[in-house]
Parts: structure tokens; sequence; C-alpha cells
């Protein structure tokens, strides 16, 4: 049975949670990220909570959970099925504009539809919202780099395969899943322990509505914390046309990845709008589930070991 990070255990006594990591059928386990404060947080945030109100929109006609003050980050893996288990975990990174997390829309109902195709959901709350006198992604990138180094670093008692830790992103997580994409080389905090010894590169991304890749003033150039480079990681990608965050992001940074010959499946629809997550909502553009798990099986991402 797998093994948690050593200081995850007291996070988990407090809440009943220090198991092995559990099946789907049980309470997936909540690792908290950093073993005492995150770095830079000052304890002035607030206290986390759901932000929705009455008014809020209502995609697929359900409400949202809009988490808000977020200055303790976890990760919660969710296995599948051991029969259905095939070895790939997928980061999955909830958007809300860095303000707050869309963490079932974009989160928990993420990773159950991951556990349908096999595939180890492991749920990234990120600190929102933007630290003041921060870049709005850096105490993000902090939080998915030490989610990835956890994760590989534990495949093993996990029964995952180190070489399939993929990420995926909605919106400003969809941002944020390209920043990691994008800035692996060193950790962007002063060292932890040994999960911080191996690599946090995703071997791959999916990127839904993305936002931010792009500066709209300069002529749609790639963003600065997005240095493409030809060991970027394949990516899927979906926008649709009339989505108010603009197409422009998804089309410009897959030209970008294309021209540094990194695998790129990018597919843009007519209609569709924004926040759908993967909800149906009698556009097609909410098909796209059915096509991420094409693009994972031509890529042997859903092949038991």
């Amino acid at each position: 049975m797998p093994s948690l990070p050593k200081f995850a255990c007291i996070a988990l006594l407090a809440t009943a949670l220090c198991t092995p990591l559990l099946r789907a059928e049980s309470a997936p386990p909540v690792i908290k990220l950093w073993p005492g404060t995150a770095p830079g947080e000052k304890g002035d945030i607030g206290e986390e909570k759901d932000m929705t109100k009455p008014t809020d929109g209502k995609p697929g006609g359900k409400i949202i959970i809009r988490l808000g003050n977020v200055s303790q980050p976890t990760i919660t893996v969710y296995a599948p099925p051991a029969d259905k288990a095939n070895g790939t975990a997928v980061i999955v990174c909830p958007g809300g504009g860095y303000s707050i997390l869309a963490l079932d829309l974009e989160g928990t109902e993420v990773c159950e539809w991951l556990n349908s195709i096999g595939v180890t959901g492991v749920l990234l709350k990120y600190r929102v919202p933007k630290r003041p006198g921060a870049e709005k992604h850096v105490p993000p990138l902090q939080d998915a780099q030490r989610a990835i180094g956890i994760v590989r670093s534990h495949a093993k008692e996990w029964h995952l395969d180190p070489a399939r830790i993929g990420i995926l992103g909605f919106s400003a997580g969809g941002h944020l899943a390209a920043v990691a994409s994008n800035n692996y080389q060193e950790r962007t905090y002063p060292h932890v322990d040994e999960a911080d010894d191996v690599s946090c590169r995703p071997d791959f991304s999916i990127l839904i509505y993305p936002a931010y890749l792009t500066v709209k003033d300069q002529g749609d150039k790639i963003a600065p914390e997005l240095p493409i480079t030809a060991q970027t990681p394949p990516a899927f990608i979906v926008m649709a046309e009339d989505d108010p965050v603009r197409v422009e992001n998804a089309i410009y940074y897959a030209l970008a990845l294309k021209n540094a010959k990194v695998p790129c499946e990018l597919h843009v629809y007519p209609t569709g709008g924004h926040g759908y997550g993967l909800r149906p909502n009698g556009q097609e553009v909410t098909t796209w589930p059915q096509r991420a798990a094409e693009w994972l099986a031509a890529r042997g991402l859903l092949k038991k070991p």
C-alpha cells in the first residue's frame, strides 16, 4: 500500500485521513503541500471559504463552489478503481481568474471523469487570490511545482508511472498549467525535502479555455512567463471562438508550440463561451472530454502497465 509524505500524516491525523492512498470508493486523502507555512505567506489573507453568491451563474444548471482565500494549499488524490487504473496521473488546476477556485466544476468533477478512464486525478488547491507585490501566477506556480514533485516522488507507492504525470487546467488554471509546463528547470522556492529532488516537469498538458497565454496589446505575443522550447511537454488545447477570454490565447500558444516542434492538438469550436467545465450544455465544445481521452489513448497514456 502507498505511503504519504513524512509531513502529511500530521495534517491527515487532524482530519482522520492518515491512511494509505485509497481507491475511489473511499474518501480521497488530502495532503498539505508544505510542512509549515507556504513560501511567503503572512497569514493576512482571511478565512478560506466559498464565495458563491445567489446571483452567480450556474453552468449546466448547477451551482459552483467558488473557493476563496486559500493560503494552505493541498492536493487531494482521487485514485481510480484498481481494475481500471492505468498508472497515469493528472494534476488538476481549477480556474477562477487567480481570485477564486471553481473547485467542483473544474476540480472534483474533473477528477471523477479522469477516474472513469483509469487515470488518477490529483486536485490542486493552489493559493488565491493574487498576493500583493507578486505576479498573479508566482505562488500558484510554487504550489504546482511542489505538487508535481510530491506525486512523482511517490509514484511507486501510489502505483503510478513517473513518466506519465500530466497537468490539466481551466482558464487561469490553464495558464498555471502552461506556466508549470515551461518553468521546471529549477524550483521557484527553497528546497524542502526529497519531493523537491525529482523533476517537476509535467509529461503532458491539457489546457481547457486557457487565459493569459498572450499579451493582447503586443499583437498576441506569447506571455513572457511562457518560455516555450522543444522540451515543453505535448499539449491538448480546447477553446471556443466566442470565448470572451479570446480564442487567440489558444491559437497563438498552439502556433508557438508548433514552431518549437512540440506535439500539440488544438480544438477550436465556433460557439461555447467560457466556464463550462465538463458539464454538457448543448454545445459541441462540451464533448471535449471524449476528444481528450482519444488524445491520451493515442499517446499511450491510457494503457495499463
